[in-house]
């Protein structure tokens, strides 16, 4: 198993009948990423703060090393040298959305980012509905002392995966509505990037304040994106999902957002009879939500999508809504708590070393190979 929740996963449900013959066959080796390209090339900045700090550059090879960063969430100094870094890194993702996509974002924003492959179990569409949520809150006067956020998505879809193309679109022209909106657009913003990759991902990864990992608890491997986001400062808002469980372990429950369901509460629910028609009958603003994709954004109807959700939602978007919506408010006024959210941001910066792939190689040579 690629985490800890997947290994689990394996024993207990996907392979039970393997792993009640075969017990010792089974380990867990949880994925890790290089902080070469990850930290000390798309984030010279930071990394170069970090050597600074710590007196030496060996965290290049041994990440664990930052863990001698934890004092300094003490230093006032220090964490505005932190905080002056990270809105550097925002005003240069800033140029570069302009220049990729004609598209001027506020570095002065919350910077709230969702970058990784287009599926609805990664439940992009629990976002979108949030971010419609806000528009609609913010406009009848429900939503006050709402920090400005940018919401920033990148993703690919399967090319003949017609679902996950539908919530592309639905993103986009959710973002063309609150563009044209003069009442939001200075409180909420929303851009796709287009052609999302490695290249465009160094960057946003070393500017994001949220890292948006907010899939069905059960349904991520691992994930490792949580992982480059967290090195880089972002505070991880997810379910305990994949590697969030671990991210969750090492930085401690006051460093991290954590919403929705457990895999326990998600397999019991499911084993219950899952309804989603109840969700919609008896939740206003879910209701409006899909309403709003029968009635039209922009002249474009999301009927298929709208469909799914009312009448199946696998991935049980709307049993995690409430949730979610209140992990948002409350990222919202932490992040107005410029030292604490600096505070949480450097804990995670300073825990990231067990999500090395030099570690997760070294077991993998050590305890399967024998090399």
């Amino acid at each position: 198993g690629v985490a800890k929740i997947h290994t689990e996963i394996l024993k207990h449900t996907a392979l039970k009948d393997w792993y009640r013959l075969y017990p010792e066959r089974f380990q867990n080796k949880t994925n890790g990423i290089t902080q070469r390209r990850w930290f000390a090339l798309c984030n010279r900045e930071l990394s170069g703060l970090v050597t600074e700090l710590l007196g030496s550059d060996r965290w290049i090879t041994q990440l664990d090393a930052l863990e001698e960063l934890v004092p300094y969430a003490r230093d006032l100094q220090v964490l505005q040298r932190f905080t002056a870094i990270k809105q550097e890194k925002k005003r240069q993702l800033a140029a570069y959305v302009l220049a990729q996509e004609g598209v001027r974002i506020d570095p002065d924003t919350v910077f709230d980012i969702q970058i990784k492959r287009l599926h609805e179990y990664k439940r992009q569409l629990l976002n979108a509905f949030s971010i419609l949520w806000i528009y609609f809150g913010i406009k009848d006067g429900s939503i006050q002392n709402f920090a400005p956020t940018t919401f920033l998505f990148g993703a690919k879809s399967a090319p003949g995966y017609r679902r996950a193309k539908g919530i592309i679109k639905y993103i986009n022209e959710i973002a063309r509505l609150v563009d044209g909106d003069p009442q939001v657009r200075d409180l909420i913003r929303v851009v796709f990037v287009h052609n999302y990759n490695v290249s465009y991902a160094e960057k946003l990864v070393a500017a994001a304040d949220i890292s948006e990992q907010i899939s069905t608890a059960g349904t991520e491997a691992s994930g490792t994106g949580n992982m480059k986001l967290m090195l880089n400062g972002a505070i991880t808002m997810g379910t305990l999902d994949g590697a969030n469980v671990e991210i969750r372990d090492v930085v401690g429950d006051e460093n991290i957002i954590i919403f929705g369901m457990k895999t326990e509460e998600v397999n019991a629910l499911k084993a219950a009879g899952y309804r989603p028609e109840d969700y919609y009958n008896n939740n206003e603003v879910i209701r409006a939500c899909i309403n709003r994709m029968y009635k039209g954004i922009n002249g474009c109807v999301f009927n298929d999508v709208a469909d799914s959700l009312k009448n199946s939602d696998p991935y049980m978007v709307l049993a995690d809504f409430d949730s979610y919506r209140a992990a948002q408010q409350r990222s919202s006024q932490l992040y107005q708590d410029t030292r604490k959210w600096t505070q949480m941001s450097l804990a995670n910066i300073a825990n990231a070393g067990v999500f090395s792939a030099d570690r997760a190689v070294n077991e993998y040579a050590k305890e399967i190979w024998g090399l």
